[in-house]
């Protein structure tokens, strides 16, 4: 049911549900609806979504993997042995910084330090990123000034 719900919001043009750190797919199974991590999220990055279940809105801010809601939650929907996100961050062709403007502000968010910037000689330094660094957390999103950053899904190793 989720699975078919998820592709239907993708063919409408909704964006991905992104679930909290440390929940899989069964969230939709095992979560309450309770709200309590919602309401234990100190950065304000989870809200209700479809059905009341809890998403993740890196747009919002980055998730700084407390565990304020893992703690919060009764219905051990979290699972803090496996990695935080399904995602890394993907730095896209529009980034200002590619296109010759000094730009930094990713660098500067990102508490991982997994965007770091190479100096040039006579030129604005480039971004690399370094996805064995990124926890996924999106704190680079929001203040990218050209949305040039995107959450990639990746195939993460069972934990």
């Amino acid at each position: 049911m989720y699975a078919r719900r998820a592709l239907l919001r993708r063919l409408g043009g909704a964006g991905e549900v992104r679930r909290p750190p440390w929940t899989a797919a069964d969230l939709t199974d095992r979560c309450t609806r309770c709200d309590a991590c919602i309401r234990a999220c100190p950065e304000g990055v989870l809200l209700a979504g479809d059905g009341g279940f809890p998403r993740f809105e890196p747009d919002l801010g980055g998730c700084t993997l407390c565990g304020d809601c893992a703690d919060a939650c009764d219905a051990g929907v979290f699972d803090l042995s496996r990695p935080a996100f399904p995602w890394r961050a993907r730095i896209e062709p529009h980034c200002l910084a590619l296109a010759g403007i000094h730009c930094r502000s990713c660098e500067e968010a990102c508490e991982a330090r997994a965007i770091r910037f190479s100096p040039r000689l006579g030129a604005p330094p480039l971004p690399q990123l370094d996805p064995q660094a990124c926890t996924g957390c999106g704190a680079c999103l929001a203040p990218c000034p050209s949305q040039a950053i995107r959450l990639i899904e990746e195939e993460m190793p069972d934990a």
